[in-house]
């Protein structure tokens, strides 16, 4: 049925029930409501055509009640239009959703990292978006001697501008030679890409470091990022894996500093956005040192488990409601 056909059999149904008063009547009317709601028929057609029907039907009707079906009338017009104002943007809205859904869909498929399989390390990784689209991003790079890299990088803003941006940041690793290049050098190319095609309002933060499994040697720099930890096996301790340098998109001048530490067998590196030591318990973010503690709780597992672990505790302190996107990544060696 359509507009006008919606508008007839409510007609139809309220001359029967003033009739003959049955109760399945009424249980038809409120499935007609629904109806008329999916066809576009807005409270104050309802009360014209209850109108019609009252005035066709009695002929004499007294005149306070032909009054109140008038105020109710006009009432009814006023809150008409706001309804058909309503639904106009509830469509909008629906389609809007599922545009952002198809977007979100195509950043996942172009921004998920895959984690790699080596024989020196093993690798887990936990990316969580708070809405539908992610501000974070991660990507590990094969270099040709056997190297491995490893990008983690978090944009100061959320929404699909975030999203358009690190779609960027991952083209522009992709184009560069990372093979060849150190951890300062690379930071120092995406740095001019961010500062010359991002919004001034808008900048990243990130960090890049190189595993060189033949001198067991982990070089990184880092663009304003949150510092991960690197535990140290021989003396059983976290140390924040520090390093200094602006974020991109800041100066197109910036030059950043690598640093270096050697690697043990049972070290264990562990990077992160600041979604995870901000994620908030009790009014209040967990912090580095409750998120160490965590990690000691799990840190006997696979890396893979780990990291999974870890997520599933911050996330059932928070009720399952992420206030900041997540990514946590384990190498353990």
């Amino acid at each position: 049925m359509d507009y006008n056909e919606r508008l007839i059999m409510y007609k139809i149904m309220l001359t029967h029930y003033i009739t003959q008063r049955k109760e399945t009547i009424l249980q038809r009317g409120q499935k007609l409501s629904r109806k008329m709601i999916e066809n576009g028929v807005t409270p104050d057609d309802v009360v014209g055509a209850h109108i019609d029907v009252v005035s066709r039907m009695f002929v004499n009707v007294d005149e306070r009640i032909t009054a109140s079906l008038e105020f109710l009338m006009e009432v009814m017009a006023g809150f008409g239009a706001d309804y058909r104002e309503y639904q106009s943007l509830k469509n909008r809205q629906k389609q809007l959703d599922t545009e952002i859904d198809i977007a979100a869909d195509v950043q996942k498929a172009l921004l998920e990292g895959t984690v790699p399989e080596c024989h020196f390390a093993d690798i887990g990784v936990v990316s969580e978006p708070a809405k539908k689209m992610s501000g974070d991003y991660y990507q590990f790079v094969k270099g040709e001697s056997g190297s491995l890299g490893v990008a983690v990088a978090d944009i100061v803003g959320k929404g699909i501008p975030a999203a358009m941006c690190m779609s960027m940041i991952k083209y522009a690793m992709d184009s560069l030679s990372e093979n060849r290049q150190g951890p300062p050098v690379v930071l120092a190319s995406l740095n001019r890409v961010v500062e010359r095609n991002v919004d001034p309002s808008m900048f990243i933060t990130m960090f890049y470091g190189v595993y060189n499994p033949t001198g067991r040697t982990f070089s990184f720099s880092s663009a304003g990022h949150e510092p991960g930890f690197y535990y140290t096996a021989a003396c059983d301790q976290f140390d924040d894996l520090e390093a200094r340098g602006l974020a991109l998109g800041l100066s197109p001048k910036t030059r950043y500093r690598e640093y270096s530490r050697h690697v043990s067998p049972g070290d264990m590196i562990i990077l992160l956005t600041d979604g995870v030591t901000e994620s908030r318990i009790d009014r209040e973010f967990v912090g580095r040192e409750r998120l160490i503690g965590l990690i000691r709780k799990y840190m006997s597992l696979p890396a893979r488990e780990l990291v999974e672990k870890v997520f599933y505790e911050l996330e059932k302190m928070q009720d399952f409601e992420l206030h900041d996107d997540f990514t946590f990544i384990a190498m353990k060696f």
